[in-house]
């Protein structure tokens, strides 16, 4: 396939270079290219330009047929579907209409009669596609429908369809006509007006039946085939758009084909110009040999496109040099592949000239035999060798004037050549050193330097190269490179390195210095590594101590949580006892101090119980037995129950609680504990707020967290304070709050519940101004969070 396309593409060249050139013939196929184009190319090329100005009509009208058939066709369709639907439509309404007038209307609880009337005249069948039936009395209210629909009911017509007053008004005279529905959508409507039944009465007082259906579903199969055949015409018009472009670029891409193989063709026989070169194709079955444009210039000849016979080839060969008739015949009969021969052509000034003909036997198609080759002028040769001996010159010119010694030894170590800088440094006479001269008689003569150390260099060890550094008997230093030729001989250069050596000496006596610097260096090291290990003991006791640290806190949160317990049974005896002590259960207790003493005893019972149970929630958190009950609620609904709850105290403060809660803020936590915050700090701020102060309580959602924000203008924490505030048992004590009791524990239970949920709590304050809590918990859940008890209880404890 592709010999096939380079001879097309070869012969395609050629018939474009022989048109331009002119053929004696007129034919458009000459030279070379008869020997390999075929009769039917000439013609295709003829009605090329005609097929690429007919094809994109073609496939242009061919589109436009297509597309003019498809859309006539599918624009009757949609015509009849649409007259058939308006006369299904008016059918259907004429029937129901008279089944209804002739319906007997003489029945009790006339409503329901019609409407399941209407229910059993309009089956199924007749209401697919979105058909809907109404039927409207005198006022033009809708009292029956089909399908049942009760939202329908009792609504005027109009609210259903907009131009109810036309199709009421002309009744069947309006015939069937495309409407507007209440909700926007585009529908067919027919309305008839019922006739009045056999005793002059119509069924519940009804006088007229609409029928309605949504166009969408009238035209819906239509735009779907619509929808097929515009997608099928894009396909095939893109399938044939592709072929077209694929036909162009295939006709551009032989275009372009033939101007570059054009351009090639000239450049090739340019450069064989240029080259003293000639191609030629011999026909050894029919005599025939073609010559390139160039093999005539290098004879001095006018180029001609015809072949030339053996004949007139044969007079201008040297016959002293070559036979050309006994090669054919010794190639032929001795099946050869190759010929290099050399022999002299009479130019046509009548020089000869000397010319290497190289070739190869090549079988056509049919199996004919063909020399094909190339001649080259050598007439050049002598120039070429006498200006070797030029450059030949100039070589021992240049090494001649190298500062280093150089001497170059053959592969039978037998000398080359030198310079005379190697005769110097060896101290050997130019008739010692003469060429040809060998090693050992060289080396005998010679004043051979002392070798002081042997360079090794790995990436040249392969290649046979090596160095080393000698000393000469004055002193000098030289390094001497050597490396293999690659005729196998070496080739060695001698270097002053005297001054080099003297640096080195002065670089050794620097990495002295710095060896002892680092010895220095070395010392300081492992004194810091001793420093490092006792840093590491230091900081394993310190471990140890706060794993001492750590189990004492547990064991005060256990006692304090046992030691709760305890507490709350006789202390919920005692809460109960005064309690029925001061409602007089059994009879009164005869004086009002007993009274007072019953009120004291119930309230400290239960502000000892309230401090009880923070103690037992904290010493809980302390000792990680916290346990959250996520469940799903409103937030909004804790706020309302937090704000009713603290409200009574505030009203007999006169303290205002303002609230702005976002609606409806769905969260997934611990309901009780998320009560328990919000009392906790509302309790704070009802507690240190001034008699007939303001609380503002705001809640909203932001992002996957609620914001809840409590702000009072009560007496404020000093920022000293206000490091300390949220510890356990920590308060802010002035002349303030050593009127309210406490136990300290309400922003410590707070800040550790927010944690547990993965939220955070802020307190800002300026003493004698105000407090603002900003509570943040999140909407949802995290599974993939850190065990919120442990960070709650780390957090905890370093506040602490």
């Amino acid at each position: 396939m592709a010999h096939a396309d380079a001879r097309h593409v070869r012969s395609r060249a050629s018939l474009f270079r022989g048109k331009a050139a002119g053929g004696t013939n007129g034919s458009r196929v000459a030279g070379y290219a008869r020997l390999l184009s075929h009769p039917a190319y000439e013609r295709l090329l003829g009605s090329e330009t005609f097929l690429r100005r007919l094809i994109p009509v073609l496939i242009v009208i061919f589109l436009v047929v297509v597309a003019t058939a498809r859309w006539m066709s599918l624009t009757t369709q949609a015509e009849q579907i649409r007259h058939s639907s308006e006369i299904e439509l008016g059918f259907i309404a004429e029937m129901l209409s008279d089944r209804i007038s002739r319906f007997d209307a003489g029945k009790d609880n006339a409503g329901n009669a019609l409407q399941n009337a209407v229910s059993d005249w309009a089956p199924s069948r007749y209401l697919d596609n979105g058909r809907r039936v109404l039927v409207s009395d005198a006022d033009g209210k809708v009292i029956a429908t089909a399908p049942y629909d009760m939202s329908r009911l009792n609504l005027p017509l109009e609210s259903v369809v907009e131009d109810a007053l036309l199709l009421t008004t002309f009744g069947e005279r309006a015939a069937t006509r495309e409407n507007r529905l209440a909700s926007g959508e585009e529908a067919y409507a027919v309305h008839r007006i019922l006739e009045p039944g056999e005793n002059g009465k119509s069924l519940n007082g009804a006088v007229g039946v609409t029928l309605i259906q949504p166009e969408e579903r009238i035209f819906g199969d239509w735009r779907k085939a619509v929808s097929l055949n515009v997608t099928l015409f894009v396909g095939t018009s893109s399938i044939l758009l592709v072929v077209l472009y694929a036909y162009f670029a295939q006709a551009t891409r032989a275009q372009e084909a033939d101007e570059i193989c054009t351009i090639v063709q000239d450049r090739f026989d340019t450069a064989l110009s240029r080259g003293s070169c000639g191609l030629w194709d011999w026909d050894l079955a029919r005599g025939r040999i073609y010559w390139s444009r160039s093999m005539y210039g290098m004879l001095g000849m006018a180029p001609r496109e015809e072949m030339m016979g053996f004949a007139e080839i044969a007079t201008r060969v040297n016959s002293q040099d070559i036979d050309l008739y006994q090669l054919a015949n010794t190639v032929l009969a001795e099946n050869r592949k190759h010929v290099d021969q050399v022999f002299r052509m009479r130019h046509e000034d009548g020089q000869w000239v000397w010319v290497r003909a190289r070739a190869q036997i090549v079988s056509n198609p049919h199996g004919e035999p063909h020399l094909v080759g190339i001649a080259v002028d050598i007439n050049e040769e002598q120039a070429l060798k006498q200006h070797s001996r030029r450059h030949d010159m100039r070589l021992r010119d240049a090494i001649e004037s190298l500062s280093e010694a150089f001497v170059l030894w053959d592969a039978e170590k037998r000398l080359v050549m030198c310079n005379s800088k190697y005769q110097q440094l060896h101290g050997v006479s130019p008739e010692a050193t003469r060429p040809g001269a060998s090693y050992d008689d060289v080396m005998a003569a010679a004043r051979t330097p002392t070798v002081r150390n042997q360079l090794v260099n790995t990436e040249l060890a392969d290649e046979g190269a090596r160095s080393m550094e000698a000393q000469l008997e004055d002193g000098r230093w030289l390094q001497i490179n050597e490396r293999r030729t690659k005729d196998g001989g070496y080739v060695s250069v001698g270097t002053d390195i005297t001054s080099i050596k003297s640096h080195e000496k002065k670089l050794m006596d620097s990495e002295s210095r710095l060896m002892a610097s680092v010895d220095e260096q070395r010392k300081s090291h492992e004194t810091l590594e001793l420093q490092a290990q006792q840093l590491a003991e230091m900081a394993e006791k310190y471990a140890i101590e706060k794993n001492r640290a750590e189990a004492a806190n547990r064991a005060k949160s256990e006692f304090l949580a046992n030691i709760s317990h305890e507490l709350r049974t006789p202390l919920n005896a005692i809460i109960g006892f005064s309690e029925i002590m001061r409602g007089s259960m059994f009879g009164p207790l005869g004086s009002e101090k007993y009274e007072e003493y019953c009120r004291d005893i119930h309230e400290s019972g239960a502000f000892l119980l309230g401090v009880i149970n923070d103690i037992l929630d904290m010493s809980k958190i302390e000792a990680g037995r916290f346990l959250l009950d996520f469940e799903p609620f409103c937030l909004n609904d804790i706020l309302d129950e937090a704000l009713r709850i603290m409200g009574f105290d505030a009203q007999e403060r006169k303290i205002e609680i303002e609230s702005e809660i976002a609606d409806h803020i769905e969260m997934e936590a611990d309901r009780r504990a998320t009560k328990q915050i919000l009392i906790n700090l509302l309790s704070n701020a009802v507690k240190f707020s001034r008699d007939g102060g303001r609380i503002s309580l705001r809640a909203r959602s932001v992002g996957s967290n609620v914001l809840i924000t409590i702000a009072d203008h009560g007496i404020g924490i000093s920022q000293p304070a206000l490091k300390r505030l949220g510890r356990p048992f920590e308060q802010v004590q002035n002349q303030f709050t050593k009127s309210h009791k406490g136990s300290g524990l309400g922003l410590a239970i707070s800040r550790s519940l927010a944690e547990l949920h993965g939220g955070a709590m802020r307190i800002r304050s300026h003493e004698g101004k105000g407090t603002i809590v900003s509570l943040r918990l999140p909407l949802n859940r995290d599974e993939t969070q850190k065990n919120p008890v442990e960070e709650a209880i780390q957090k905890m404890r370093a506040a602490g």
